[in-house]
């Protein structure tokens, strides 16, 4: 099963503000569940004059108590005590032309759910076409618009090619049961059967679908904060609200201390 949503916005700054504070958007008073954010790659393209970057964010995260109600205990296992996950973070930047583009993707509990986000920033053009008559309408150049497009796939119920051949082995045997029972019993099990796992899926695609909607208006908000710092006080400004903010998520131990505390069950005193 997949779900999709989208979303479009513009934020009240330059392009080439936005694309900045994006890498510099953690931390900030909207997002102190992000642990840590490390770049993995990073490179410049003379040829394209575009910049490429992949990054891996930490997050102090669980799988939401709604989801965790529908899951077996076995399938769960300890993992979602540890109220972390990592999510990569790829971009591409053109400033010349004026764009950008992001794919974030979690790392953890893919076979649960799938969540890929992409986006599009642009700088918009001065005059575009307005309605059907070919009037043009004027847009300002001090804004930046933002397409959102979100992909959530769950997998629960299905195996992969190992458990599908492993499945194929094991259905031998019950084929030559099945063949001896009453036609009208083996399709009412497997329909029952797949309309409960399509209907699993559904409801964990709409429980995340409703998780990112609200996500979303944060990191808005929190990229709000960092352009305002940015047009306040430049750099600087923002580099000294980082380092307040980072002291009021994480005290004096810093975001790496926090975080190894956290994924070995270290209360603060110890």
């Amino acid at each position: 099963m997949v779900k999709f949503y989208e979303s479009s916005f513009s934020y009240d700054y330059p392009f080439p503000a936005v694309s900045l504070a994006y890498f510099l958007r953690y931390p900030n008073p909207y997002a102190k569940h992000v642990l840590s954010t490390d770049v993995i790659d990073r490179h410049f393209d003379p040829d394209s004059q575009r910049l490429y970057t992949t990054r891996l964010h930490l997050k102090r995260s669980k799988l939401p108590p709604a989801v965790l109600k529908l899951l077996p205990k076995g399938i769960i296992g300890s993992n979602s005590d540890t109220g972390q996950s990592y999510i990569l973070e790829r971009s591409t930047v053109d400033v010349r032309e004026g764009w950008m583009t992001t794919e974030t993707k979690n790392l953890e509990w893919t076979g649960i759910l799938s969540v890929v986000e992409k986006q599009k920033y642009r700088r918009p053009a001065q005059w575009e076409l307005g309605d059907l008559s070919g009037e043009r309408t004027y847009t300002k150049r001090g804004t930046t618009e933002v397409t959102t497009s979100t992909t959530f796939v769950s997998r629960f119920g299905q195996g992969g090619p190992r458990a599908s051949r492993k499945n194929a082995e094991a259905d031998t045997p019950i084929k030559d049961v099945a063949a001896d029972m009453p036609e009208d019993d083996t399709p009412k099990k497997g329909f029952f059967a797949s309309w409960s796992t399509s209907s699993l899926q559904r409801t964990i695609e709409a429980i995340g679908m409703r998780r990112t909607r609200e996500a979303l208006l944060k990191s808005k908000d929190g990229m709000n904060v960092v352009l305002g710092r940015l047009r306040s006080g430049g750099l600087v400004e923002v580099l000294e609200g980082m380092r307040r903010d980072r002291e009021a998520m994480y005290g004096p131990d810093g975001p790496w201390k926090c975080a190894w505390k956290q994924g070995n069950g270290v209360e603060d005193g110890e």
